[in-house]
């Protein structure tokens, strides 16, 4: 009788066979069938060989955990490398396997190449189920070149529709559609960090799917280097099953050479069910994202940057005016932005020399971060630090510390290069200065900034992506350690580091370097496909984005930030006092929500008008409910008729009403629907069925809706 294995969590189950003749393979993962007894799972695995097809195998082909050409498989593999040229054909057996606490991990090794191997999965409470590889050569003579390694899953036929997000700097998360073909859908990244353009998340499910609708299979790759997403169908589909959806880290030629007593350990995959949607994927990922143990477990406070407000000219007494403007409208944390440092008094120098510029600042920072402090704020300051300029004092001292080929440096990118934070005295010199400034000015928030992608990124030891990748979070866990309450965030020009694997040791990101509000509507919409709001950094900028160039109220940009880790950007100190009342009023209307907006369920409507979006959030019992209804441009139609509300309790009665802290939208009708300007109160099952007459907003244009149980 064959033996295998079921793990079962929240709704979800996977059910690996596990007979030791034949080699480990999934026979299923997504909806719980229930407990199944020692005789059904027999069954499900007696029945997971396909037919033998006319010119093929001589036996049914089967699609293993670990697929390769031994089994029939002829897509991408899920093992590949090579000793010396030779050794190219694994043929991995099972030699044991262990069950405990919804986790399985199986032991393979293969004779050819003497390579041992470990594969995990883990199923956890929420029905996430995150899988992983560890590689090990045990002994022989040479080096194994191991090319490329992949988790791979197999998907059922009706999985038959791909989403995956691309972009650019300031219009990240972009998502795009393609049915599953016959071939491979491939998202390789060869940049060195995750990327504006990255697929964060790579979802399958039944064609047509949605927010609200729809069966979904997705997979993450957790990782901050090069990587690469797979869903790849053959015409002979793979075992039983029609498609594959995987991935892992891209490796280049010759980065991962396994000599006796080596291991490489593969970033972790995040693989997500659900039979209700897109939203259904985001609730079981963004629980396993909060339960990580680097989340913030206080609430988020609000922030003012100083970037836009200053840029590089740094000025003690502007400065301090700024802070004191801005505790006084409710700022929680104030971050002293990039021009800080020796020499830099433009984006051409000084990266690298993280000592105070005693020109601009001869007091050093204590001055402003004493008054920062007594007003009640944090401190937070930019930092850049795996990258640095040529003019610097410490590529003139170290110049082998960079990250570059023998050749010369590569191109410049916004002036600046990659330092190789694996050196282990460039990595020693960073964890000096940062301690040391975190410890002399009490600095409570670094924002860790990545403005460039690693092209030749290469050094005596050959690719040093895979190092430089593992040396940075070496570097943030030490640092972290050393200071247990310092919270980091991940920006790279933007949203182009954003993974679960820099968020396992940062506390939030930012999302995108745009701040027009018309373009974060999207950013974060789709940023919170992966991650909860408390994560995603939005801030508000003045009227006039620094990005876009383009003009909008500012009731727009509040309701825009408020759906976040909500922010500033802007000189608070050219504001008319009109602003400021309402700034003030904002940021007490978002410390009444966080809990709500920072605890609860993200939900977003599956509105038919591409230019209307309604999402929100709601409280874990459905006791309360803040969502947003927001217009980006015109449309044909004179309104939107009902939009129903998602995930509401339909046994309890709602309070509907309008906040108007800040400031009514325009709208682009004569009167609005009543219930709109006099509150309304209605069952649930009636807001999520039948729903409320929308009001038509002019373009670029919000209006915040808070529900709450009586």
């Amino acid at each position: 009788m064959p033996k295998v294995v079921q793990l079962r969590s929240a709704g979800v189950s996977a059910i690996f066979d596990v007979t030791a003749a034949a080699p480990p393979r999934l026979l299923h993962w997504g909806a719980d069938p229930g407990e199944l007894d020692e005789t059904a799972l027999a069954a499900i695995a007696e029945t997971a060989d396909p037919p033998v097809l006319n010119s093929s195998m001589d036996r049914p082909r089967r699609f293993g955990l670990l697929p390769t050409e031994a089994e029939g498989w002829s897509g991408s593999p899920g093992i590949a490398g090579h000793l010396d040229g030779n050794h190219t054909t694994p043929r991995f057996a099972l030699t044991s396997y262990d069950v405990t606490a919804g986790e399985l991990l199986l032991r393979l090794d293969d004779a050819i190449t003497g390579l041992e191997l470990a594969l995990r999965y883990r199923l956890d409470q929420y029905g996430v189920l995150t899988a992983g590889a560890e590689v090990h050569r045990p002994a022989g003579e040479g080096r194994f070149d191991l090319a490329e390694l992949r988790i791979l899953l197999p998907l059922p036929e009706r999985a038959g529709e791909i989403l995956d997000l691309t972009g650019k700097w300031c219009r990240e998360r972009s998502p795009q559609r393609t049915p599953v073909r016959d071939g491979a859908h491939r998202r390789a990244v060869r940049r060195g960090r995750t990327g504006h353009d990255a697929a964060l998340l790579t979802v399958v499910g039944t064609p047509g799917f949605g927010f609200r609708s729809g069966e979904v299979w997705a997979t993450h790759v957790a990782w901050s280097g090069d990587q690469e997403y797979v869903v790849e169908r053959l015409p002979e589909g793979a075992g039983v099953n029609r498609s594959v959806l995987g991935g892992g880290e891209l490796l280049r030629a010759g980065e991962i050479r396994l000599a006796a007593g080596d291991t490489y350990r593969s970033p972790e995959l995040v693989f997500a069910w659900s039979g209700q949607g897109l939203d259904g994927l985001s609730e079981r990922l963004h629980a396993h994202v909060r339960a990580f143990a680097a989340h913030p477990a206080s609430p988020r406070p609000v922030v003012l940057n100083t970037w836009e407000a200053v840029y590089f000219d740094h000025d003690l007494e502007r400065l301090t005016a700024l802070a004191e403007r801005a505790a006084q409208i409710g700022v929680e944390r104030f971050v002293l932005d990039d021009g800080w440092f020796a020499g830099r008094r433009g984006d051409h120098a000084g990266l690298g020399d993280w000592w105070v510029d005693a020109d601009v600042w001869p007091k050093g920072l204590g001055p402003l971060v004493e008054r920062v402090h007594g007003l009640g704020m944090q401190f937070g300051l930019w930092v850049e630090p795996e990258m640095v300029n040529l003019d610097s004092d410490l590529v003139r001292e170290h110049p082998s510390w960079l990250l570059s080929p023998e050749a010369g440096v590569p191109v410049p990118w916004r002036n600046q290069y990659v330092l190789d934070v694996a050196n282990p005295e460039a990595s020693a010199y960073l964890l000096e200065r940062l301690d040391a400034l975190v410890t002399e000015y009490g600095i409570d928030f670094l924002k860790w900034d990545h403005n460039r992608d690693l092209h030749e990124a290469v050094d005596a030891g050959g690719p040093g992506v895979h190092r430089q990748t593992s040396a940075l979070y070496a570097l943030l866990d030490e640092l972290i350690a050393r200071h247990p309450s310092l919270e980091i965030e991940s920006c790279a020009s933007g949203g182009a580091r954003v993974d679960l694997g820099i968020l396992q040791r940062t506390h939030r990101v930012w999302a995108s370097d745009c701040n027009d509000p018309v373009e974060r509507q999207s950013i974060q919409r789709w940023t919170g496909l992966l991650l909860p709001p408390e994560l995603v950094g939005g801030h508000v900028g003045p009227a006039t984005a620094h990005t876009t160039h383009r003009s909008t109220d500012l009731s727009f940009r509040l309701a825009t930030a408020l759906f976040g880790h909500a922010g500033l950007e802007w000189d608070l100190t050219a504001c008319s006092a009109e602003e400021l009342e309402v700034l003030k009023a904002w940021t007490g209307l978002y410390r009444e929500l966080r809990e709500l907006l920072h605890g609860g369920t993200t939900v977003r409507a599956d509105v038919l008008d591409p230019e209307t979006l309604l999402s929100g959030v709601v409280a874990p019992d459905r006791s309360k409910a803040v969502y947003s209804w927001a217009r980006l441009g015109t449309s044909s139609a004179a309104h939107s008729g009902r939009i129903t509300l998602p995930g509401l309790d339909p046994s309890k009665v709602y309070q509907v009403r309008v906040r108007t802290e800040m400031g009514l939208p325009h709208r682009h009708e004569v009167a609005a629907p009543s219930w709109y300007t006099e509150g309304v109160t209605l069952p649930g099952a009636v807001l999520a069925s039948l729903g409320l007459p929308f009001p038509t907003l002019a373009p670029a244009q919000a209006t915040v809706i808070h529900l709450t149980a009586v």
